[in-house]
């Protein structure tokens, strides 16, 4: 069953997160020209972002900044892959800080999630209108890097949009209070070399290799 995580990333604020396994899609013959399409963008865009994490120091400033914008949907992807995760599954485990009743957990999980449906499908709906008006570019000699980009956009919003359907409309969920996740809000205020040793046990514990760079990146001191 998947562990989704209410994650403390600072003072009264969390991140829903869990380490889905890896997406390797395949396409079958029978498969129809939709699938078949987003297949194809998802392929050249694995081989953009591989290119585009190659750092050339004599490239220009247009490919760095092509290069830039590449590594930063390639984050965003990797932050939405909760979402995408859970619109295939029928149940999952809720997991949230010990230190937070169990209804305050619950309503701050579904308020999340009413965000992220309006919030992905807007988006859906704006990256889906300029991939559709970037085919202009295509009369340009070399790869459609903007087709590229809102291609990929529009497809990890609504992945994302589907996830946060499903868990508000038809997951099942069970719920369970976790120590970790607790000790875990209390290191938000810690500077990052103080807490590293602990947020890697806590990583460690909670069997997450990817937590430590994503609470590094996430948690957001009180100021």
């Amino acid at each position: 069953m998947l562990n989704i995580y209410l994650l403390p990333v600072g003072s009264g604020r969390f991140e829903l997160y869990s380490e889905p396994p890896e997406e390797h899609s395949s396409i079958e013959p029978r498969d129809g020209p939709f699938r078949r399409t987003f297949h194809g963008l998802g392929e050249r865009w694995r081989e953009t972002v591989q290119s585009a994490r190659r750092r050339d120091r004599a490239a220009g400033r247009l490919k760095r900044w092509r290069d830039w914008s590449v590594c930063r949907v390639a984050e965003m992807i990797a932050e939405q892959r909760t979402l995408w995760s859970i619109r295939n599954e029928a149940a999952a485990s809720f997991v949230y800080p010990s230190d937070l009743p169990e209804s305050i957990a619950l309503a701050r999980r579904d308020r999340m999630l009413v965000h992220a449906r309006r919030h992905h499908g807007i988006w859906t709906i704006l990256d889906g209108t300029l991939l559709a008006a970037s085919g202009v570019f295509m009369l340009i000699p070399g790869p459609n890097v903007l087709a590229y980009y809102f291609g990929v956009r529009a497809v990890g919003h609504y992945l994302s949009w589907r996830g946060a359907r499903q868990a508000l409309d038809r997951l099942q969920w069970e719920t369970r209070a976790e120590p970790a996740l607790a000790e875990l809000g209390r290191l938000v205020d810690v500077p990052r070399d103080a807490r590293a040793s602990r947020v890697e046990a806590i990583a460690e514990s909670l069997r997450l290799p990817r937590l430590v760079a994503f609470f590094d990146r996430a948690a957001v001191p009180v100021r």
